[in-house]
């Protein structure tokens, strides 16, 4: 069984594109796409609708679905751009959307650890989370696989006897936070868009984490023209500066 895994596209649908036509290309089973799909300056409507219309995926909502369908005083820029441009349509698919499902039983997928949506499960801030903290996020789970998003870090790590694997983001290569405890920043260091796929092979699973090129420079302007300096610095250079 191969799975290509995605997540946080960010309304990015030519970064996503361009993953698609990459494990299309490579063959694969089954696609998971573990959430925050659509928050950011640039293409969250037709993000929806693509990722509405591959029914045989499975899709899960991140913690910036649930911001954007709960907008308040102190939301983002990210979050409120998005809201604006969908309608009740999109927004009632976003909210059909669970943060944690099994695959199988052998398989979990989680946006951020398997009881939160906003908690990083391989990244303390900006640093890769020791194992304890690892396994203390990740609890009792029996799945031999977890699938992760969330951190937009790409990272494989084993934790007793299970494989965790965060494919980084599609859409975002870089950006600065205040949580869980101080501001930090995340950078992958490329522009790039980021997915993984993994298989079982003898037994165990195998995970290939994968970086693909594409035409970054029109989010980027888009980014420009709508004001959000930051995106577009992330969009050109996975750096925030």
């Amino acid at each position: 069984m191969r799975i290509a895994v995605v997540s946080d596209i960010h309304g990015n649908l030519p970064a996503l594109l361009a993953v698609v036509a990459d494990f299309t290309r490579r063959g694969v089973d089954q696609v998971v796409n573990l959430g925050d799909s659509l928050s950011g300056p640039l293409l969250p409507k037709e993000t929806a609708q693509y990722l509405m219309a591959q029914q045989d995926w499975v899709h899960l909502a991140g913690n910036h679905e649930r911001q954007v369908l709960h907008l308040h005083a102190n939301s983002g820029a990210s979050d409120a751009y998005a809201h604006s441009q969908l309608s009740s349509v999109e927004l009632e698919w976003m909210a059909s959307l669970p943060f944690v499902r099994p695959l199988n039983h052998d398989v979990l997928l989680c946006h951020g650890t398997p009881t939160s949506d906003i908690t990083y499960l391989l990244q303390t801030a900006d640093k890769a989370a020791t194992p304890a903290e690892i396994a203390t996020r990740l609890g009792p789970v029996s799945a031999s696989l977890v699938l992760c998003g969330h951190t937009h870090v790409p990272r494989s790590v084993r934790s007793g006897g299970t494989l965790i694997v965060n494919p980084g983001s599609v859409g975002h290569p870089a950006f600065a936070d205040t949580h869980p405890r101080h501001p930090h920043v995340i950078e992958t260091g490329s522009p790039d868009a980021r997915y993984a796929i993994v298989e079982k092979r003898n037994g165990g699973w195998v995970a290939n984490l994968i970086s693909v090129p594409y035409a970054y420079q029109e989010m980027a302007e888009l980014a420009r023209l709508r004001n959000r300096p930051d995106w577009v610095c992330a969009l050109l250079t996975g750096y925030m500066a």
